[in-house]
């Protein structure tokens, strides 16, 4: 089986084709192939192939073989993989994921792709939508206990559901106790991403993440939309801003005019090869 090993700033995965509705029969598969000792290594492992709704499809299993709707990094990582190996012929075209079409523009130089930009859709707001179980009609500053201690917390989905904290300082933030504290915590029935963040200024801001099913990671791409969703709701920056990430930077906007959310950031392949186990 041939794969390919990409990464969305230093988020990582193992890229193969095939077909969507054989996607739950790829668990067993995903845990071998993401061990990072005795596998390819990575965060997930994406199956992805032209499609019959869309022009091609994404689904994603995690390293502990869980399903997440969608993965802002790993669709970047996509929209290059068929790109440049022609699954698709257009710089604008739709994947059809769990979360409903998705769909990114690639922008190329000397016949690569060295950014995407990404539609991502409207944000979710509506705490039974993302789920989380407020008692509220819309989203806003909320608080729970974990690990021990009280934390002030923004719910937003990107097609899968994120928790929101900001920090005065990121670098203080105990990431490997906290972020699986809050992940389990039962105000998400199905568990959550977790983002912690420091405002720089009005357009800046640096992120650290817990992913739902992955742990930590150097950069989330939904993560950092629900960001600056819940930074711009709360009035702690305007509609678009650079957010620094352990991987690297990636812009976000979101407009008044469309209400969608727009991520835009580099894809990289690191090698190909053939899986054998």
């Amino acid at each position: 089986m041939r794969f390919t090993k990409m990464h969305g700033l230093g988020n990582d995965f193992v890229v193969i084709e095939g077909g969507w509705s054989d996607s739950a029969d790829y668990r067993d598969l995903a845990l071998r192939l993401c061990d990072r000792h005795f596998g390819v290594g990575g965060d997930g492992l994406i199956i992805t192939g032209r499609d019959s709704e869309g022009d091609i499809f994404m689904r994603i299993i995690n390293s502990d073989g869980s399903e997440p709707e969608m993965c802002g990094n790993g669709i970047r990582c996509v929209a290059k993989y068929a790109w440049e190996r022609g699954l698709v012929d257009k710089p604008r075209f739709t994947v059809r994921t769990l979360a409903g079409p998705i769909r990114p523009e690639v922008y190329i130089e000397d016949g690569k792709v060295v950014r995407v930009k990404v539609d991502m859709g409207e944000p979710v707001l509506k705490p039974g939508d993302i789920p989380v179980l407020l008692n509220t009609e819309l989203t806003g500053e909320s608080t729970l206990t974990a690990a021990g201690r009280e934390f002030t917390f923004i719910p937003v989905s990107m097609g899968n559901p994120h928790c929101v904290i900001f920090v005065d300082k990121l670098d203080a933030v105990p990431l490997a106790e906290w972020g699986p504290a809050i992940e389990n915590h039962p105000l998400f029935p199905r568990k959550t991403n977790v983002e912690f963040v420091e405002v720089l200024g009005p357009e800046e801001m640096r992120m650290k993440v817990w992913e739902r099913g992955a742990g930590e990671t150097l950069a989330c791409g939904t993560g950092a939309c629900a960001t600056l969703v819940a930074a711009a709701l709360t009035g702690r920056t305007g509609r678009q801003a650079v957010i620094h990430l352990a991987g690297g930077d990636l812009f976000i906007e979101w407009p008044q005019s469309s209400n969608h959310v727009y991520m835009t950031g580099p894809a990289a392949e690191v090698f190909e090869g053939e899986w054998k186990a």
